[in-house]
This record gives structure tokens, sequence and C-alpha cells, in this order.
């Protein structure tokens, strides 16, 4: 595990290292558990590196994440910091787009109703909790996919963007108003 952490050490939010290790993990799929493991110590400034380096990898290759689902889910709701917590919320994203919108094969045979209900309240959660803009953005688009199959979502999701659409930053109520466009009944 340390010559990990001591690669993630030299990752930072330049795309060609975050490329760089995202390949090495294609290359290497037995280092990935061990860097959901890292994800997973969410006390550890080092979690941050590692989520962004997981975050780059689905980007590109997000089968490489489907059989590490169940575990990811675990330690997600655990994850804190802003810099971790964004690019779990991208995951979500990428996860629900391509479930949802490109109907991958691939991802519906790996992403269960029980993954996707869990995705559903984490995203709720990061809703409704004190999170910068970026996972409030993810989650809300995650949401209004989710919200294509689970009836109560959407509702719901309207709600919470109605009460909070007048504190929310430029950037939250541009997302806000494009999700309830598409909700509106």
């Amino acid at each position: 595990m340390s010559s990990l952490i001591e690669l993630l050490d030299t990752i930072d939010h330049s795309r060609d290292k975050r490329k760089y290790f995202a390949n090495l993990i294609v290359k290497n799929p037995e280092l990935l558990p061990e860097l959901l493991s890292i994800c997973a110590h969410t006390e550890d400034k080092i979690s941050c590196r590692a989520a962004w380096a997981l975050e780059f990898l689905c980007k590109n290759n997000l089968a490489s994440v489907l059989p590490y689902l169940d575990e990811l889910l675990l330690f997600i709701p655990d994850v804190y910091k802003h810099s971790a917590v964004r690019p779990m919320a991208k995951i979500f994203e990428y996860l629900c787009i391509a479930f949802y919108q490109k109907k991958n094969p691939e991802i519906q045979k790996y992403l269960t109703v029980k993954h996707r209900e869990k995705i559903t309240e984490i995203c709720f959660d990061w809703l409704i909790t004190d999170q910068k803009v970026a996972p409030k953005a993810y989650s809300m688009t995650s949401l209004y996919l989710l919200g294509t199959e689970f009836d109560w979502v959407h509702p719901e999701l309207k709600i919470l963007l109605e009460s909070s659409y007048n504190s929310g930053s430029a950037a939250y109520k541009a997302r806000a108003r494009m999700v309830l466009e598409k909700i509106k009944y």
C-alpha cells in the first residue's frame, strides 16, 4: 500500500497526473481494491487524492468499478471532505447517466435496485447537508434520473429544490432551474 500512497502523494488536480494514475489502475486492476481502501480512510487527507483518481478512472473506464459497488456504497456515506465528496458525487452521476440515459447493458447488469436506492439516499443527504455546489449539482442530476424509476423522488426533489432555491448560489440556481424544468408535470 505504501507505494500506492507514495504515488497518490504526487497526484494533484492536473489532468495529466490524474490520467496517468487512472491508466495505472486500468493496467493493474489488482490495485483498485487498494485504491478503494485508501478512499475509505476518510480521516486521511490522501483519501481525497484517491477520490480524484477514482473519479478520473470512472470517467474513462466506469466498468472497472462495477465489481466494487457494494464496497463503494458502504464507505461513501462517511466521506465528508469536500474534495472527496465532489468526486464521489460525480461518480454517482456517471453511473446514473450510464444506467438511465445511455442504457449501458453492463451498468444495468451490475447496478442493482439496492445500489440505486442507496445512491438516492446519499444524493438526498448531500442536497440537504452543508455541501458545496458541485456535489449538490451532480446529486440533482442523479436524483432526476433516479426519479424516472422511483416515482417518489421527483416530488421530493421538487420540494427540496424549490425550498432551497432562493438561498442557493448562481450555479446552484442554474442547475436547480434545469432540473425543475425537466420534472414539471
